[in-house]
């Protein structure tokens, strides 16, 4: 399946944004932070552990649901890529020019915005975005009116997508590929989460109270099973890596979804606070050990337990009590 996607594939975008202000970069490459992995994850954990019913009946269950997409929309981009294995274009290697007006202390981050290694196709940030904010505007169905949240989750998604072009780490095509990904990822994962409004004959003003995250999580560890497989098979050890992560997110979720009922209140800042440490301290564990073939099964383990330690904390209370008692 390899050569499916051309290696030469612009079509002289990079002409229009060499033509563009500097500033405009400067800007997009901060945008496009909006889908950086560890953003979307953090973001989303803190939605799934803080968010109130004033967003919808049943906030753990919307939040985790949309957790297990984001899982799931990185899982298939895994495989795109592992698929593709077509690189970024040459824009992305360096070297970087730096605005000399930029202040230095930005000087660094600028360069580490435009140099991205790794496959191109498609945009992980592209097909995170559109799962994601998609998501969030899927499942929380009592903020804004539907017409507003859906604006505005196409608008965070387009602006992400645009920003990867900008900075020159992803062509058009790319960045197309990415947006429509997450887009099918999101609608046959809320299909799987039971989510009423896909159903045939389901209401289309129903919320999120029913949903199962529990299936989607098992969406996203067996599609990244698959992209592991292509990625042995092409000798691709950055995307086994990937993949690792996604088999642990996947397994971790489900795992910890298990512990919870899906009705808890949101989480206190007292538990939360020492639980961040913990599955913070097994996230940096994940991508340490992420950096050889050898590790990947320590960085699925790694990421499993820090995942299942997000999904449970909601019912951390409970749990100690029950413990202590």
């Amino acid at each position: 399946m390899v050569g499916i996607v051309p290696p030469a594939r612009g079509v002289g975008e990079f002409v229009v944004v060499d033509a563009l202000p500097e500033v405009v970069v400067v800007v997009f490459a901060a945008v496009t932070h909006l889908a950086d992995p560890w953003f979307l994850f953090a973001m989303l954990a803190g939605v799934y552990w803080f968010a109130s019913d004033r967003l919808t009946a049943r906030p753990r269950r919307a939040g985790a649901t949309a957790i297990a997409l984001v899982a799931a929309g990185y899982a298939a981009v895994a495989v795109g890529k592992a698929v593709s294995a077509v690189p970024r274009p040459p824009e992305a290697t360096g070297p970087v020019d730096v605005p000399a007006w930029l202040p230095e202390l930005l000087a660094g981050w600028y360069e580490a915005q435009l140099v991205s290694g790794g496959f191109g196709f498609p945009s992980g940030h592209a097909a995170g975005a559109a799962v994601a904010y998609g998501a969030l505007a899927a499942v929380f169905t009592d903020a804004w009116t539907r017409r507003r949240r859906y604006g505005a989750a196409a608008g965070v998604a387009v602006a992400v997508a645009a920003s990867r072009v900008l900075i020159g780490v992803h062509y058009l095509v790319d960045v197309v590929a990415g947006l429509a990904l997450g887009a099918a990822v999101l609608a046959i994962g809320l299909w799987l989460a039971g989510d009423p409004r896909l159903r045939r004959g389901g209401d289309r003003r129903a919320d999120a109270s029913r949903l199962d995250p529990t299936p989607v999580f098992g969406l996203a560890a067996a599609v990244s099973v698959v992209a592991a497989a292509v990625a042995v098979a092409g000798g691709h050890t950055g995307e086994v890596v990937e993949a690792g992560i996604g088999v642990g997110t996947g397994v971790g979720g489900a795992v910890g979804w298990r512990l919870v009922s899906g009705a808890e209140p949101p989480v206190r800042v007292r538990v939360a606070a020492p639980g961040l440490v913990v599955t913070g301290g097994c996230w940096v564990g994940a991508y340490t050990l992420g950096g050889t073939l050898s590790g990947a099964l320590g960085t699925t383990v790694a990421t499993a337990a820090a995942v299942v330690g997000v999904i449970a904390m909601p019912a951390a209370p409970a749990l100690w009590a029950r413990v202590g008692g």
